[in-house]
């Protein structure tokens, strides 16, 4: 027996398992083929949007690799949702649901065909936690490879995003721009293949792969159109079968330590607030104790160094151009904030990584640690008698201290849309969306339709949002999500009156609403769940089995 098919083997040797060879064959598998280590390619390639549209191609270069390393690559696909494309639409319900689609698939067919080792492509936002936790789950070797970043587009010499187009969505609403205004930035936002462009959550969550160790430092920061991109792929194919060789596996990999440094990089780099969420869900599937007032630790010491949109001023590209990840994690070294001596796939250490990074002289994008744009990071948590398991919300670029004002209160994200599209929300408002938490939703969908728009209208310093659903990674403003307990479980959230007085209190780290706890048990004991909005197929039973956002939204 070839002692690297330390799985396989049991699937592909001896007389017994001449029917399995036979059905090897006829996929076009050889006996010497079948003699290697088998190497599972989780491809979430699927041609609708840009986010996963060139993973076809990256597939056939790590597969390039695997078989010049000695093993034998088997590519399978598994499921994706576009998150820029059923932004504000029902749609949007089923992309974290996909998040444990992709991570149950992945398992099945790695565990069913017993592979050796596994490299998993991954693109749009939940593809990468989904792929993280099946690894955590297998804990067979394997590496993450992202497809990249897409190119900024460029409207009139500027740079622009996806983000873009949502908040020209408001502009236009208001007024303030006109139809062919809209169309040229539609039309030039998103130039070709690649995840969305800022640090919002496909490349928040791309980065935490590294910071992980799950994937290489720099891998992901390649541009998905780069000349470089390829070349990288084909590397990953090898290094699969080094991990094969040594036995390196995900276990060791994901840690506590690999955890901190990839809530670091976060705060480090204004990411997005669903890094909260999927950390939370990786850490739970590796068995490794993790709870969301940590995250507020992290944010409280890690200062904001890189200048990102949706924040700041730059996208992915240019972060790759001034040095990448390895720069970033190269400061955070410096500066005593990484647990260095954490190992990655490569067996090395994330600081002995770190200490390859090359910086382009004069760059703008990541600063020195003692020369931050915030000297705390991007994010910070908030509890009080509104949410008192905890929520998110997201400050790199703001200066906020305090809100407090009326609540408008909405039972969907639909609802909330048509207000500030009638001009309803004013100055001064706190929007309350509700049902669209992990159960209620159920999937808890992104806000961006409604926190774009308010943006757009010039409302985004002045009007607070506050919802049990998500928002995107382009999302910033005064914007609080992943509210929990949710108002689909009689979270505080779902006896909330239009009216009623809600402070976000920055400095206290506390969300409350001005109503004595005696009024709030008389309208718990009058309040009664909503019915579901599904009650059969894949939606019922998410909602039947996932837990609350501040548990990660998993379902085990």
């Amino acid at each position: 027996m070839n002692q690297l098919k330390k799985h396989s083997s049991v699937i592909t040797d001896g007389p017994s398992r001449a029917g399995a060879r036979a059905m090897y064959k006829a996929a076009g598998f050889s006996d010497e083929e079948l003699g290697k280590p088998l190497i599972g390619i989780a491809n979430t390639w699927i041609e609708i949007g840009p986010c996963n549209l060139h993973l076809r191609d990256l597939a056939a270069e790590v597969k390039r690799g695997v078989r010049e390393a000695g093993g034998t690559p088997m590519e399978f696909n598994t499921v994706s949702i576009s998150d820029g494309i059923t932004m504000g639409v029902e749609g949007m319900r089923m992309s974290l649901v996909s998040r444990e689609v992709i991570a149950d698939s992945i398992e099945l067919v790695a565990r069913g065909n017993h592979f050796d080792g596994l490299v998993v492509l991954v693109g749009c936002d939940k593809t990468i936690p989904g792929a993280v936790m099946a690894v955590a789950r297998l804990n067979i070797p394997a590496v993450i490879l992202y497809g990249g970043s897409i190119a900024p587009g460029s409207v009139r010499g500027h740079h622009v995003t996806i983000q873009d187009v949502y908040e020209a969505i408001g502009a236009h609403s208001r007024g303030k721009l006109d139809d062919s205004g809209l169309r040229e930035i539609e039309d030039n936002a998103c130039p070709g293949a690649g995840a969305c462009g800022g640090q919002f959550t496909a490349n928040t969550m791309a980065m935490v792969c590294e910071f992980l160790g799950i994937a290489a430092l720099g891998s992901g920061g390649i541009p998905a159109v780069h000349a470089g991109k390829a070349k990288q792929a084909q590397a990953t194919g090898k290094l699969v079968m080094e991990l094969v060789k040594s036995q390196l596996l995900p276990k060791a990999i994901l840690t506590r330590n690999s955890v901190e440094n990839a809530m670091a990089s976060v705060a480090a780099t204004g990411g997005s607030t669903n890094s909260v969420l999927h950390l939370l869900a990786i850490a739970h599937t590796a068995g490794i104790p993790l709870a969301i007032d940590d995250f507020d630790r992290i944010n409280r010491r890690v200062p904001l160094i890189a200048d990102l949109k949706p924040a700041g001023r730059f996208v992915a590209t240019d972060l790759f151009e001034a040095g990448g990840l390895p720069l970033v994690a190269h400061r955070l070294a410096e500066a005593g904030l990484l647990h260095a001596n954490a190992i990655t796939v490569t067996g090395r250490t994330i600081g002995e990584e770190a200490k390859s990074a090359v910086e382009t002289p004069d760059q703008e994008v990541v600063r020195p640690a003692n020369n931050p744009l915030k000297s705390t990071g991007g994010l910070v948590i908030l509890k009080g008698n509104l949410a008192p398991e905890g929520c998110v919300l997201k400050v790199a670029g703001h200066e906020f201290h305090r809100h407090a004002g009326p609540a408008r209160v909405f039972d969907s994200e639909e609802q909330a849309f048509a207000a500030v599209q009638k001009g309803a929300i004013k100055a001064g408002d706190v929007l309350v969306i509700r049902y669209e938490g992990p159960k209620g939703g159920p999937g808890m969908r992104e806000m961006l339709a409604v926190t774009a728009s308010l943006v757009g209208m010039g409302l985004g310093e002045s009007v607070a949002l506050l919802t049990d659903g998500r928002f995107s990674g382009a999302t910033h403003g005064l914007m609080v999500g992943h509210v929990a307990p949710e108002a689909m479980v009689g979270g505080p959230i779902a006896l909330v009156k239009e009216g009623d007085k809600i402070v976000l209190d920055i400095e206290k780290r506390e969300l409350r609403v001005d109503v004595p706890d005696s009024e709030l048990k008389q309208r718990l004991a009058n309040w009664s769940a909503p019915k579901p909005r599904y009650e059969t197929g894949v939606m019922a039973k998410y909602a039947n089995e996932v837990s609350s956002a501040a548990r990660g939204a998993v379902t085990i």
